[in-house]
């Protein structure tokens, strides 16, 4: 049996995806590892709609009960590959083969972390935090420090001024990856700058609150933020034949098509911002892109 489409990843991407697609009254299956990112959320407060925020796992099940009551199959299965079969693609999990008509892609980025004693389940508490665009604004005033590395690093500390003048990067890479530009507009913006390595972690009443530094002392902050990148994952994209820009995310069209025809990407393994809802619209343009095409395909 040939499915109208697979999306692979079932994140807010990945299941607006299925939403879209189920409503056209598509044959679609959504397969994934059961490792959305946006699990990590604690509590997000700037998504529309939810004015007392809402927990990342439970806007994960509300989406995910919305798409199955569409028609949506929804599945857990590792996909090992991908690749072009005729006018579809053959999609690979560990146990099975599968044929589609088309794909979407929604596998999300993997954050780099820092190497801090349980920083996963730190994340998880808002005790370390990974993105300032999402809750910066639950840090005004407080004193916050960014572990980061190079020019990202002293971008996000930058960013943060915006909610706070008590702000450290705490750079882990060596001295040379701080270029002379980005040391200068710290300086001048009043960033404190550290560079030491990262002795301990200390928690105050379930909060983490100091970090200990050679030759330094222990420096404590009421927040801290890890910006050391992301790693888009392509690798199934790539299998396909899929192009990537140079910051290694999927390039893609204006309806979120990318190099391969018929093959889809939206969420953060493409360009720009890593919002839930920059993803979910980036979803419903390329399931509306995927329906008119089957049609097209049809016609002929």
């Amino acid at each position: 049996m040939t499915l109208d489409a697979i999306v692979i990843g079932a994140g807010p991407a990945g299941l607006a995806a299925a939403i879209y697609l189920a409503r056209f009254r598509r044959q679609v299956l959504v397969l994934h590892d059961g490792d959305s990112r946006a699990a990590w959320i604690p509590r997000s407060h700037n998504h529309p709609g939810f004015p007392g925020g809402i927990v990342g796992v439970d806007l994960l099940d509300r989406t995910r009960r919305q798409a199955e009551a569409f028609g949506a199959r929804i599945e857990e299965a590792q996909v090992t590959g991908l690749g072009v079969d005729g006018d579809g693609f053959t999609v690979i999990t560990a146990d099975r083969s599968l044929s589609a008509r088309s794909v979407i892609l929604a596998t999300g980025v993997v954050d780099r972390l820092p190497e801090l004693p349980g920083v996963e389940a730190a994340v998880r508490r808002s005790l370390v935090r990974i993105c300032p665009i999402c809750d910066g604004f639950e840090v005004a005033g407080q004193a916050v420090a960014v572990i980061g590395d190079g020019a990202l690093g002293a971008g996000e500390a930058l960013f943060l001024q915006s909610y706070s003048d008590d702000i450290t990067l705490i750079h882990t890479g060596a001295a040379g990856d701080l270029p002379d530009g980005e040391r200068q507009g710290l300086a001048k913006a009043g960033v404190r700058l550290i560079e030491a390595p990262i002795q301990e972690v200390t928690l105050d009443h379930d909060r983490l609150t100091a970090l200990a530094f050679t030759e330094q002392g222990k420096v404590e902050f009421d927040a801290v933020y890890t910006a050391l990148g992301i790693d888009p994952r392509t690798d199934l994209a790539i299998q396909a034949g899929a192009r990537r820009s140079e910051d290694g995310r999927l390039i893609v069209d204006d309806h979120q098509e990318t190099t391969v025809p018929g093959l889809y990407a939206a969420g953060d393994l493409v360009r720009g911002l890593n919002q839930i809802s920059t993803a979910q619209g980036e979803a419903a343009i390329a399931a509306t892109a995927l329906h008119n095409r089957l049609r097209e395909m049809s016609a002929k």
